[in-house]
């Protein structure tokens, strides 16, 4: 019996649980999660670190998953836009039983090596894009056969599973494997195994952003300020960074389509915002080396 559908020895009265030690017990059993993250936080390292050269390449980060897992994916892969600016086209979240398996259970989906395949397929996969593979179980025959073609496209493969030796870990170019065990409620993989592979992704995914310049600091620099919340979000960063006050801040940003990074650059350097961002497109994005290259003559 795989560790995550295994009873809990823990809790095999739930059920008699006055309310209070039941909310007590469910939320306890998420230290699990963070502890299994933190225990692949070298493999997870090793993995943005693969990442960076072939998205830096013009590769895509595309999500593989079933259920609870393959919701996630999408999850991670939709905040990138207005979190990163990251383009929607360049993060693709593929789910087993597609659009409509975001918002109701679709059965045997998860059942099709052949589906999981073709969806890769039907996304063209190519040597720099990197393919994040999540299964619980961690042999889902949907997300091994999108581990097999992406494979075969030549693609960065990094498994996810919430058991140990699991095919999609071992068979992946980089596993990490997100040892929960047992749950509270047996078999319930939304609960600390679905809380440890969203920490994990959005591990991955955020140091990633970080080493490709989307950060400054540790202010979010490169958001699509896309309401009215982002917006103001946007000001108070820009006014952050630089020491502006509002009516600067506002100023520089509305010369720039509200683009923080570019705003930094413009109020710190004195420029105009074609230049600063000539001078970000210049230095890979990175607003720090925007800051210390040498003022033009």
């Amino acid at each position: 019996m795989l560790k995550t559908e295994a009873p809990s020895s823990l809790h095999a009265n739930l059920d008699q649980y006055s309310t209070i030690a039941l909310v007590n017990a469910l939320i306890d059993d998420q230290r699990n999660a963070v502890a299994a993250a933190r225990d692949m936080s070298r493999q997870l390292a090793d993995a943005v670190d693969a990442a960076v050269p072939r998205i830096r390449a013009g590769g895509r980060l595309i999500y593989v998953g079933a259920g609870t897992s393959g919701r996630l994916g999408v999850l991670d892969s939709v905040e990138l836009y207005p979190t990163f600016s990251w383009p929607g086209e360049r993060a693709i979240g593929l789910i087993a039983g597609g659009s409509q398996a975001m918002f109701e259970a679709v059965e045997g989906a998860e059942d099709s090596i052949e589906q999981g395949g073709a969806d890769i397929r039907g996304v063209a996969a190519r040597p720099n894009d990197v393919v994040l593979l999540i299964a619980a179980s961690g042999g889902t025959p949907y997300v091994m056969g999108a581990l097999n073609a992406a494979r075969k496209a030549g693609a960065l493969t990094i498994g996810f599973a919430n058991n140990v030796d699991a095919p999609v870990t071992s068979q992946a170019d980089i596993g990490i494997t997100l040892d929960t065990g047992s749950e509270v409620i047996s078999g319930s993989t939304r609960l600390k195994a679905g809380t440890a592979q969203k920490i994990a992704l959005n591990t991955f995914s955020s140091a990633l952003m970080v080493r490709l310049n989307k950060v400054y600091g540790n202010l979010m620099v490169d958001l699509k300020a896309t309401n009215a919340k982002l917006l103001r979000r946007a000001l108070n960063l820009t006014m952050l960074a630089t020491g502006a006050d509002e009516a600067a801040a506002r100023a520089a940003l509305q010369s720039c389509d509200f683009h923080v990074k570019v705003a930094i650059v413009i109020l710190r350097r004195k420029i105009g915002a074609e230049e600063a961002q000539a001078l970000l497109a210049a230095l890979d994005g990175s607003v720090r080396a925007a800051l210390l290259a040498p003022q033009a003559k």
